[in-house]
């Protein structure tokens, strides 16, 4: 991604990364053709940065701008080349029971992995979106990570709302 920025907001939790990446893009007005990312920090203070691409150079000085006036300090580039995109072309199409062709031929995701298994899945694979679909960026590619499901269908590998650890104590 040639033109990017990362906001640290301090956050700590996945779910609040992408509400506050889906409020910069309707309070910014982003094209969808960006992405908006988030990504892990670790180290002695661990949270998670988010990072906005938009497609052109004019766009990243209006997005820049218009962070800053909201009290975000801004820092150039994305943090790395690992993010878990959240905002990207197609993503508000990836709505229900899809196939693979499908997901692929609506989005910019390059391709869809089955975690255990070889190879990629038959592109007739019905793939259960829950409209939740985050696939990460992995040597430069666009990839979504499933996972068999009931059926012989998949369903991506980050549910929408996981429980958290240890949640039954």
């Amino acid at each position: 991604m040639p033109y990017a920025v990362t906001v640290d907001a301090g956050l700590r939790d996945l779910r609040a990364a992408d509400h506050l990446l889906r409020t910069f893009a309707a309070e910014l007005g982003l094209d969808e053709g960006g992405f908006g990312c988030t990504h892990l920090v670790r180290g002695e203070r661990p949270r998670v940065v988010v990072s906005l691409a938009p497609e052109s150079e004019a766009e990243l000085d209006e997005v820049r701008a218009g962070l800053v006036a909201g009290g975000y300090e801004v820092t150039e580039g994305a943090p790395d080349a690992v993010g878990r995109a959240v905002l990207y072309r197609g993503a508000g199409l990836l709505s229900g029971t899809m196939t693979v062709e499908e997901v692929l031929s609506v989005s910019v995701i390059d391709r869809v992995t089955v975690l255990g298994a070889a190879g990629h899945p038959h592109p007739g694979t019905p793939l259960v979106t829950r409209r939740h679909v985050r696939p990460q960026w992995q040597g430069g590619e666009l990839v979504l990570t499933a996972m068999p499901a009931v059926g012989g269908t998949l369903a991506p590998f980050e549910v929408p709302e996981p429980t958290p650890c240890c949640a039954d104590h």
